[in-house]
Order: structure tokens, then C-alpha cells, then sequence
């Protein structure tokens, strides 16, 4: 999509960070734009902030685990704006901790927002950029720690890796649709996740003193390191970018660049020779794999 002038766009998490700011890049590019957040007085402060622009902008409140009210809402955006092109699944809420100190309620709430929320995004939107057929762009939020490890991020990390392989299957089943998929893969940014508990529902408080302390402990160590986390405008046009080249790959801290070769290399080096036998087995399958899709498609 090189040409994002008069086209719409559909921001999870959009009052806020990154959503908020890739709704600013959106307008300068002469998009319009429906902004959706849980976070309702965030996201009338979003709407008063953004009003003035040439372009259309709809505020529209949303909670992402929601598949009722996710069509909902992406009806009303439609009716306001038209239809969508580029869909940000963008929302997140992050909880720190040890994995052996966690809670189910923790899992529930980071899977259910950072993983289903994504998959909500895909299965209510993408059908329906299919539907008009003048293409279109999905950007799925992920992070490094889609591609990285580190301690106490442990199920941040598993809701992210999700997102960083559904983003890598969706481009390859929507190429055909000219419908592209980037999945953004940011360090620290100057953001409000961390303080993701204010939206957290009291269906999934917590329960165990020593989850909440193991949790307040590591919090203290990421706010430190968010003090050196980047602008989100930086994060935003990379993503204006990304779409106008549709880049799978967007990495906003390429300083952060070895801690990804290090682990690809290791998975590089695990896998030893390959047997010639076996290789030329598996490419006779995988062409008579090809040869079945192209008499499905």
C-alpha cells in the first residue's frame, strides 16, 4: 500500500503509546482513522487531542477479549469511516514475574488480551478487507520479547511469540488477497504498559500475595528500564514504513539486534547435517503439497 491518502484504519489500544501515536502517523498521512480502547477516559482525552484534522476520526470504546462487541464496534467504524484497509491489533497488557509464581488469573487475562485479542482482530476484520477487495495492511503488535527471552517475562513472552507466528502464517495465507501482515517487534518504548493492572477486570485479580510481590519486584526493574525506552512517534512511522514496503519484520531497536541473532543461531547450530535422502523426500512432498493448492485455489 504505498498510497495510504483517503484510506481507514482500525487502531486497537489506540488512546494510548503506540496506538495513539500510530493514529497521529496515520492522519499526517491523510488516513482516517478509528481509534478503539478499553480505557474510556483515555480515550476521550485521544479524541480531543486528535480533532482538527482534515481527516475523519472515530473514537469507539472496546475491550478486545469481547467477540460480540469487537463486531460491534468494527460495524460502527465502518459506518463512520468506510471500509477498513489497515488493521492494528495493537492492544497489550503486560504482567512481570517469575513463571513459578504466577497465577491462572494472570495467564487468562495476558492471553486473553495479548493473544485472543489479536485473533478477535483477524477474525472480525480480515474478511471483511477481503470482502472489498481494494487490499489492505494487518500490523500485529508483538515485541522483542516475541523473539527473545529474559527472566521474569515469561508469560509476556509466550503471548508474544504466539503473535510473532500467527503474523508469520497470516501474511503467507493473505499474499494472494494482496492483503499484507507486519508484526512490530519493539523494546522498551515510552508507553503506559506497565501499568497495565488499571484495566486489569476483577475477574482475574489476583489472588496470592506472593505472585502480586514477585510481580511489584520485576515491575521496579522494567520502569527503570523504561526511562531509556524510545519515543512511540519512532515506533509509528517505522509502521508507516512497514506498511508502504510490506516489511513482515518491523524492529524499531536494531541496538537489540544481537539478542536475536544469538538465539537464531543456536537454534541454527542444533539442527546438524541434514541427510540428503530425507531432504530430497521432503521437497518431493512439498511439491505435491504446492500442486494440491493450486488446484484448491
Amino acid at each position: 500500500m504505498q498510497d495510504l491518502a483517503g484510506k481507514n484504519a482500525f487502531i486497537t489500544g489506540g488512546a494510548n503509546g503506540i496506538g495513539f501515536a500510530m493514529a497521529q502517523a496515520f492522519l499526517r498521512e491523510g488516513m482516517n482513522v478509528a481509534i478503539v480502547d478499553v480505557d474510556a477516559d483515555a480515550l476521550a482525552a485521544a479524541e480531543q487531542q486528535l480533532a482538527g484534522s482534515n481527516a475523519k476520526v472515530v473514537a469507539l470504546q472496546l475491550d478486545v477479549t469481547d467477540r460480540a462487541q469487537f463486531a460491534d464496534v468494527a460495524a460502527a467504524a465502518e459506518n463512520a469511516l468506510g471500509p477498513i484497509h489497515v488493521l492494528c491489533n495493537n492492544a497489550g497488557v503486560y504482567r512481570g514475574g517469575n513463571m513459578d509464581a504466577i497465577t491462572y488469573e494472570d495467564w487468562d487475562w495476558v492471553m486473553g488480551v495479548n493473544v485472543g485479542g489479536v485473533i478477535n482482530g483477524v477474525q472480525t476484520l480480515v474478511n471483511r478487507i477481503k470482502a472489498h477487495g481494494e487490499g489492505g495492511h494487518i500490523v500485529n503488535t508483538a515485541s522483542m520479547a516475541g523473539v527473545t527471552t529474559s527472566p521474569g517475562l515469561g508469560v509476556y513472552n509466550t503471548s508474544k511469540f504466539a503473535v510473532v507466528g500467527l503474523s508469520e502464517a497470516l501474511r503467507l495465507d493473505l499474499e494472494a488477497h494482496n492483503i499484507g501482515v507486519s508484526v512490530l517487534c519493539p523494546g522498551m518504548v515510552r508507553t503506559r504498559i506497565l501499568d497495565s493492572e488499571r484495566t486489569r477486570p476483577d475477574s482475574f485479580a489476583v489472588n496470592s500475595d506472593d505472585a502480586e510481590a514477585a510481580a511489584q519486584a520485576h515491575s521496579e526493574v522494567m520502569h527503570m528500564a523504561m526511562n531509556a525506552g524510545i519515543d512511540p512517534t519512532e515506533v509509528a512511522d517505522l509502521v508507516v514504513q512497514g506498511i508502504k514496503q510490506n516489511q513482515l519484520y518491523l524492529f524499531p531497536h536494531p541496538e537489540l539486534g544481537d539478542a536475536a541473532r544469538e538465539r537464531m543461531n543456536a537454534i541454527s547450530e542444533s539442527f546438524g547435517e541434514p541427510d540428503p535422502e530425507r531432504v530430497k523426500a521432503q521437497e518431493e512432498f512439498l511439491s505435491q503439497l504446492l500442486q494440491v493448492g493450486d488446484k484448491t485455489d
